[in-house]
């Protein structure tokens, strides 16, 4: 059994400290405990994922912009970079990314652990995609930060009822 652990959204404009005011996470605590999980793994085994924006026409109207290569999608300085694994998502769920999925399963990865941003939205998608692609998901909830507790809780229990992990 090897194990990896995906680092999700923790960019600039999430967790930054000149976040998007959309963004309402206790920013300092949770760089503080992903920082704590990415040491308890090997470098080669640390995966983060950034969810950008094509600079096109439709997401010139999106309330929250983080263009591909721009500051706010960069990975949060505060947070330990350990590796050079850094993988793109334009959808929520990072295993949409094909060349993330080829890498995990090259490197023989069966279970992941996902730590991060947002518990009802990228995590939780990045869950159901890694879950459909025969991953064992493992959802460290002290290590994820949700803006919106009342949608987790159910998101969580389907979670649960397809095989993911929760610690």
């Amino acid at each position: 059994m090897k194990k990896a652990l995906l680092v999700i959204d923790m960019q600039n404009i999430c967790v930054g400290q000149k976040h998007d005011k959309h963004f309402t996470y206790n920013n300092k605590e949770l760089i503080e405990k992903v920082n704590k999980r990415i040491s308890e793994y090997e470098p080669e085994y640390v995966y983060y994922i950034k969810n950008v924006m094509k600079h096109n026409l439709l997401n010139m109207f999106a309330p929250v912009k983080a263009y591909d290569g721009s500051k706010a999608a960069q990975l949060v300085s505060e947070m330990n970079l350990v590796s050079k694994n850094v993988y793109k998502k334009y959808k929520p769920d990072a295993f949409s990314n094909s060349n993330l999925v080829q890498v995990l399963h090259d490197q023989k990865i069966t279970n992941i652990e996902l730590v991060g941003v947002d518990g009802s939205g990228c995590v939780a998608q990045t869950a159901f995609g890694g879950l459909k692609q025969g991953f064992k998901i493992c959802v460290n909830t002290n290590a994820v930060a949700t803006m919106y507790e009342e949608k987790v809780f159910k998101i969580n229990k389907k979670l649960t009822n397809v095989g993911a992990i929760f610690i």
